[in-house]
């Protein structure tokens, strides 16, 4: 992860914080060469375990079936193209680049008992339809019991112990308030990337603790 410490000045638990609310990540391992899967999951309380499923025929779910193995959940946030136009300033020495936020998580992945996958498919979805009220909230008991008995049985349980925490928000730190706020605007405006008006937002108040 990039190491510049203007973009990294967030604690622990604000990065994590971040990555339980976004729910949703890349998990890699370095399995016969890497092996990487786009994954729900959710953050245990204490910050101390990540908790998913993954389908049984995933090749990272088959190496499980034989050992734990280290692992690293990537969490994206909002990010953009920023022009070195966007400025305002004398542009003859500056570059573009890519505003974004990221935080990665690694630890030990290991299998779960299948016996701890109901409960986890339970939380996982009320974790997410919680954000869709007021709509009634979607559960697993509405699925027949038999059809959901052979849904569970293509999915394993896992979970990813929380060992160390890196977070990325670059957000122009490296810039004199005036440029970064300049350049948030046209981020807004014209940003070229994914949530735009998010990453505005944090670039007009980058956060620090």
């Amino acid at each position: 992860m990039h190491s510049n410490p203007a973009f990294r000045r967030v604690s622990r638990d604000r990065n994590l914080s971040f990555a339980a609310r976004r729910g949703f990540g890349v998990l890699a391992i370095d399995g016969a060469g890497p092996l990487v899967s786009h994954i729900p999951f959710i953050l245990a309380e204490d910050g101390g375990v990540v908790h998913a499923h993954l389908v049984r025929g995933n090749p990272i779910a088959r190496q499980l079936r034989e050992k734990e193995c280290a692992a690293v959940l990537a969490v994206s946030g909002p990010d953009s193209y920023v022009s070195p136009d966007w400025y305002g300033t004398d542009t003859v020495d500056q570059v573009p680049t890519w505003n974004y936020v990221a935080v990665h998580i690694r630890g030990t992945l290991r299998r779960r008992p299948d016996e701890a996958l109901r409960a986890h498919l339970d939380a996982l979805s009320a974790r997410f339809e919680n954000e869709l009220r007021p709509k009634p909230p979607w559960t697993p008991a509405k699925v027949s019991p038999d059809q959901l008995g052979t849904l569970m049985c293509s999915i394993m349980p896992v979970e990813l112990s929380v060992e160390s925490v890196d977070g990325t928000w670059k957000l122009n730190q490296n810039k004199e308030d005036s440029v970064r706020l300049r350049a948030a605007g046209h981020v807004e405006s014209d940003g070229l990337g994914h949530e735009a008006a998010a990453l505005a937002l944090l670039m007009r108040n980058p956060p620090e603790d």
